[in-house]
């Protein structure tokens, strides 16, 4: 039976050693619809997170409290930063992959495969070399609550790997069913996808899968990582000691670099994505429908600060 405290359920002593016991979890806004797409941004000390129904982005700083950061986002969901430290989101409602410039202009990326329109970008993450990596379910077109209600053009739901200097865009992996959160390990020699298809039919996939990363930006040898449950897995994050920290129904949950469930942060809402953050990436950032949380842990997250 898991040890449970306030904020926390210890499936394995390891968890321990992950964790700050004293640390509850902090609710640090509440108001959106559903929350999702965290990312911190260092240099400004601030998380910039989605309000995907209500079309806007917001802006928490410490000590300063939330702003409206974009107030027409487009149904934006996922959001990264550049190694140049710029924003890169994806819209539901423009069925495509934006950057924000220094200035405030917005720069699409991606909005097409073989001259149709992609289903709806979902989360993405930048690797080193510039490259960007993002899934394409079609959640933002089953409905006209997050995007706008329309038929999928693509023949499937796809991983993309972009590079955004010669603007060339390839599938990297074509046989999910809904291909949700991503993000690679600290060496990036894997990259983690999560599939969460049993949103919609429940005997759909709830795994994190994972691939082995060829110098060419191609991926091998995928095979299931772990499996999430309660609910399914949607966004999640590598720590630099090869931990996955993923949402699901109830919480974050933790996996080893072996797929074994080591425990879990409670979470009083449904999680849909989280990041680490603060000066020392020692900040967990939790968006979970209408909340955002914050949470210390002993250790650092892999993602560019």
């Amino acid at each position: 039976m898991a040890l449970v405290g306030d904020s926390y359920e210890y499936y394995d002593r390891r968890f321990y050693d992950l964790t700050v016991p004293i640390a509850e979890v902090e609710e640090l806004f509440s108001g959106c619809r559903w929350a999702e797409g965290p990312v911190w941004f260092n240099d400004h000390s601030a998380l910039v997170w989605s309000d995907i129904p209500n079309r806007r982005l917001l802006r928490w700083i410490e000590g300063q409290g939330v702003s409206v950061f974009r107030a027409e986002s487009n149904f934006a969901n996922g959001n990264t930063r550049d190694r140049q430290g710029r924003l890169v989101s994806c819209e539901h409602g423009g069925r495509r992959v934006t950057r924000t410039e220094p200035d405030g202009t917005v720069t699409v990326l991606a909005d097409s495969h073989l001259g149709k329109p992609l289903n709806s970008p979902n989360d993405v993450v930048v690797k080193s070399d510039g490259s960007i990596w993002f899934t394409d379910p079609d959640y933002g077109i089953m409905s006209d609550y997050e995007g706008y209600k329309t038929e999928r053009e693509q023949d499937g739901c796809h991983v993309y790997c972009l590079d955004p200097k010669t603007g060339h865009l390839k599938p990297v992996a074509t046989d999910f069913n809904k291909p949700n959160g991503l993000a690679f390990s600290a060496d990036e020699n894997i990259l983690y996808i999560a599939d969460s298809g049993r949103s919609h039919d429940p005997d759909g996939p709830h795994h994190i899968r994972a691939f082995d990363v060829r110098d060419d930006n191609t991926l091998a040898n995928g095979r299931v990582f772990c499996e999430v449950d309660p609910g399914v897995p949607d966004g999640f994050r590598t720590d630099i000691h090869g931990n996955v920290w993923t949402s699901c129904q109830n919480g974050v949950l933790c996996f080893d670099k072996e797929g074994v469930a080591l425990g879990k942060i409670k979470i009083p809402q449904m999680v849909a994505n989280l990041t680490f953050g603060g000066p020392k990436r020692n900040r967990l950032f939790i968006t979970a429908t209408k909340s955002v949380y914050a949470v210390y842990v002993a250790t650092t997250g892999a993602q560019v600060p």
